[in-house]
């Protein structure tokens, strides 16, 4: 399904090549202050223009067409649309039958049986990003004075991401990268053992989005390589404050008061501009690709934004849970 969250509840719409895209936000609390204004600066980090991005340039403007009343939340589903102006859907005509290795034309078709919108990925696409990034705007404003940063660290193997760019540009081929997110201010106690840990709901989103392919978090896969005296994180003080942080923030799947920090790696984008030898449904025999359209060299590059916005919702999730279903009795 297309819905994510037990009480911060999102659901998304749309496709890359049809009128609009959008989001719904369910559960969010009355009297957030919210306006068009707020996405500017994380709908800007997000969009094209850059070398190694696509050149489709959309206006990405959200109409808030739901849920807010004089200015703040209402309490009510925020629903929140981007039209979608700068569409070529004729540069995919060429892989109804003779589908994208990589992408998702092939599953789409056998899932959809062959109904689903094949243009630009249809819903499968990245575009679909841009409505998860507006509705991380409101969760980072529930989770205040939470603050998330999320960097790209490298791209195709290499820390000089510019000439890592440059080179796959020259060679008509595209390259992945590894995000690193660290959040701080995170309070002890948000998520819930086993299948709602912090972990599950942040990987949960993070697999949503389209060419992300692992995460880890902390220490990840290197603590199979540690010893446990080296591996523990030492307590300093009473609030939880550790001497190290390989756990990544989070202990028995809830947050443990320290910054959580991860990783994703983004795979290559699927979508080249290097012809390929790959299967022709129609015809029934391998022969050669060559991919039209506009895509993205290095997808990664416009990923942070996105990942900062993925882990705001999942944190606003467990925030407004926790509000609602506190187990100190105490107070």
């Amino acid at each position: 399904m297309n819905q994510f969250g037990q009480i911060f509840r999102i659901q998304l719409f749309g496709e890359s090549h049809g009128p609009a895209i959008g989001i719904v936000i369910d559960g969010c609390p009355a009297g957030v202050p919210l306006s068009e204004k707020d996405f500017s600066d994380d709908i800007k980090r997000r969009k094209s223009g850059r070398s190694g991005t696509t050149n489709r340039n959309e206006d990405d403007i959200p109409e808030i067409i739901s849920g807010i009343y004089q200015g703040k939340t209402a309490g009510s589903p925020i629903t929140i649309l981007f039209d979608n102006k700068n569409t070529n859907p004729e540069d995919y005509q060429n892989i109804l039958n003779h589908p994208r290795p990589g992408h998702a034309d092939f599953t789409a078709y056998k899932k959809y049986s062959g109904f689903n919108d094949p243009r630009g990925g249809g819903h499968f696409s990245g575009r679909l990003t841009l409505p998860i990034v507006a509705a991380g705007v409101l969760a980072k404003k529930i989770i205040s004075p939470v603050r998330i940063n999320a960097s790209l660290t490298e791209a195709g193997g290499s820390t000089n991401i510019k000439e890592a760019v440059k080179k796959a540009i020259s060679l008509d081929d595209s390259i992945g990268g590894i995000v690193e997110c660290v959040t701080e201010n995170v309070p002890a106690g948000l998520g819930e053992p086993f299948f709602d840990s912090v972990e599950s709901a942040i990987a949960h989103l993070a697999f949503a989005i389209p060419a992300v392919k692992g995460i880890e978090f902390g220490l990840g896969f290197q603590s199979a390589k540690s010893w446990g005296s080296k591996m523990n994180d030492l307590f300093l003080d009473e609030n939880g404050k550790t001497s190290t942080n390989h756990s990544g923030g989070i202990l028995g799947g809830i947050s443990n008061g320290n910054n959580i920090i991860f990783r994703i790696a983004v795979k290559p984008t699927s979508s080249i501009a290097k012809p390929q030898e790959t299967f022709n449904f129609k015809e029934k025999k391998v022969q050669l690709l060559k991919i039209e359209g506009r895509h993205d060299t290095c997808i990664a590059l416009r990923m942070p934004v996105i990942i900062e916005a993925i882990t705001a919702i999942a944190l606003a999730d467990f925030t407004l849970l926790k509000m609602a279903y506190s187990h100190d009795l105490r107070s």
